[in-house]
């Protein structure tokens, strides 16, 4: 969790140091959109959302920070070898996958054009190559597929208790 903290501190320093405003809002999406995709949870009070939500970014961000340790890949600004794969991308793809996963492509739509800007960006501003950036979706979508399951609107459970056998239905609006 330690690390995951520190990936999205790393991103938003990105930020003041970003040279254009491309590379600016690229770094706004990728920390905004996996934290709407969190706070949306809480807006739609979902326990098990939140389960899911860290299931699926933490093992997500896992994979890619061992990627990028492991890899060494030179980024194509040659500024250090942390290329492969985006975590910025990642991080924007997770965010829209687990929205669309949980509550439906609808409320996933806009999150997922900025996850898109996103990976543009970094290609735009040479900090990846575009097969980092496509890595970077990947992990972070097959992770979001993985770990979220749609959110059960009607559930209705058995209910045996001492001296009562019954259903139980429950409704969110």
């Amino acid at each position: 969790m330690k690390k995951i903290l520190y990936m999205f501190l790393y991103m938003f320093l990105g930020y003041a140091s970003a040279k254009s405003n491309t590379e600016k809002l690229g770094d706004v999406l990728a920390f905004v959109l996996p934290a709407a995709a969190y706070g949306s949870t809480f807006y739609m009070d979902d326990e098990e959302g939140r389960e899911q939500f860290f299931l699926a970014y933490g093992s997500a961000m896992s994979s890619t920070i061992a990627l990028k340790y492991t890899v060494r890949a030179k980024r194509p600004d040659n500024n250090d070898r942390d290329s492969f794969p985006s975590g910025h991308t990642l991080s924007a793809i997770s965010g829209a996958v687990f929205i669309h996963r949980r509550y439906g492509l609808k409320y996933a739509l806009p999150v997922y054009l900025g996850a898109f800007y996103t990976g543009y960006s970094r290609i735009r501003v040479s900090r990846h190559y575009p097969r980092d950036v496509l890595a970077g979706a990947l992990i972070g979508a097959l992770s979001g597929w993985y770990f979220v399951s749609p959110m059960q609107k009607l559930s209705v459970t058995p209910k045996v208790e001492n001296g009562y056998k019954g259903i139980q239905v429950n409704y969110r609006f």
